[in-house]
């Protein structure tokens, strides 16, 4: 009979404890949505469930639509500019061009999401490097309103996402084996067919894992848009931001974060059974 090591526990109970804590927070939030609310003060009222009722105005269905719309734009092109990243990592032989691009891909990492937020609003703005280029090359005339835009908030989100991206991309890639691409060769595939035929299909699992990942992490996101965004656009977070902070209304703004969780499991479920027989073909 193997005998577990001594040092498991160690490494579950932070987990276990983690997952408490999670729970219990989720409780207390679940416990304010149904709560009335109390004008003026930070204490709540009775159990109601007017508080669900009042998300079927159209504003809140706004930034319900919003926030899943940004994110299935920022996880697409998340992807159409992170799997070339992540293919050249795994595929370049040279260990300093290896080297540049993994920095080059993890370094946002290392950045606070307020700092680079604060960074696009220097590149977005009306003076800013966008803006100063085109304006020096003469393509525009009056500069682009790319703040306060949807634009401009998928453009950061993007570049938010982008290093996690690159890593699921990479992992997944580096699982294919060389012989099957070298075996397409070999029977006449040209280097796009055994692309798309080999190399594509292999790393279906990754592109899921990477696009799930992206979606999730951009309908959560608060300080992108509402740094970004200017109060223009409009996501769940920073409407739960303005009902909890500025209007105080602690019992909405949790109804707000429960139906916001739920619709993300919901919306997640759907993409992972649309994917689900294209990862099996990516599997095998």
């Amino acid at each position: 009979m193997t005998q577990r090591p001594a040092f498991v526990p160690w490494f579950v109970l932070p987990s276990v404890l983690t997952a408490l804590g999670l729970m219990v927070a989720m409780l207390t939030v679940l416990q304010y949505s149904i709560r009335a609310h109390i004008p003026g003060s930070l204490d709540v009222g009775g159990y109601t469930l007017d508080n669900f009722q009042d998300l079927y105005k159209s504003i809140y269905i706004n930034a319900f639509v919003t926030t899943a719309w940004l994110s299935i734009k920022t996880a697409f092109f998340g992807l159409l500019l992170s799997y070339p990243l992540a293919y050249a990592l795994v595929r370049t032989r040279s260990g300093w061009m290896k080297s540049t691009i993994l920095i080059i891909a993890i370094t946002p990492l290392f950045l606070g999401e307020v700092v680079r937020t604060y960074s696009w609003i220097i590149v977005l703005g009306n003076s800013g490097f966008i803006n100063s280029a085109l304006l020096a090359i003469g393509l525009i005339d009056k500069p682009l309103q790319l703040m306060f835009t949807q634009t401009g908030v998928v453009l950061a989100l993007v570049h938010v996402t982008m290093p996690i991206m690159v890593l699921m991309l990479a992992t997944g890639l580096s699982h294919i084996d060389p012989a099957y691409r070298r075996a397409a060769t070999s029977l006449g595939a040209g280097p796009v067919r055994a692309f798309l035929t080999i190399t594509l299909p292999l790393s279906l699992p990754g592109i899921v894992a990477s696009l799930t990942t992206a979606f999730a992490w951009t309908f959560s996101a608060f300080a992108t848009p509402q740094l970004i965004g200017g109060g223009k656009v409009s996501t769940v977070a920073t409407l739960v931001y303005q009902l909890g902070f500025s209007s105080l209304n602690f019992p909405f703004a949790a109804a707000l974060s429960i139906v916001g969780l739920i619709l993300t499991v919901l919306l997640l479920a759907a993409f992972k059974w649309m994917t689900h027989s294209l990862q099996r073909v990516g599997a095998h």
